[in-house]
């Protein structure tokens, strides 16, 4: 199996388009939008996890340990 980075510096678009799988991580993690194709169309081309955590007052090293949790190689 390939190794799977999650670069928190991407995009929440590229990010849930190389891995479809984060949607429902980084929904249950609250990023609420993430799920609407249109929100991760617009916004999610712009946002990555790192700005997203801060918007929304999410800690970025529970983040990170989730996805690491979930088999991901996170990329700071």
């Amino acid at each position: 199996m390939a190794e799977r980075i999650a670069d928190l510096n991407k995009t929440l678009y590229d990010l849930t388009t190389e891995y479809p799988e984060l949607v429902d991580i980084l929904f249950d993690l609250g990023f609420m939008g993430v799920k609407n194709p249109v929100m991760r169309e617009t916004h999610g081309k712009q946002m990555t996890v790192k700005a997203g955590c801060g918007h929304l007052g999410l800690n970025l090293g529970q983040v990170a340990e989730r996805l690491r949790e979930k088999g991901f190689t996170v990329k700071e």
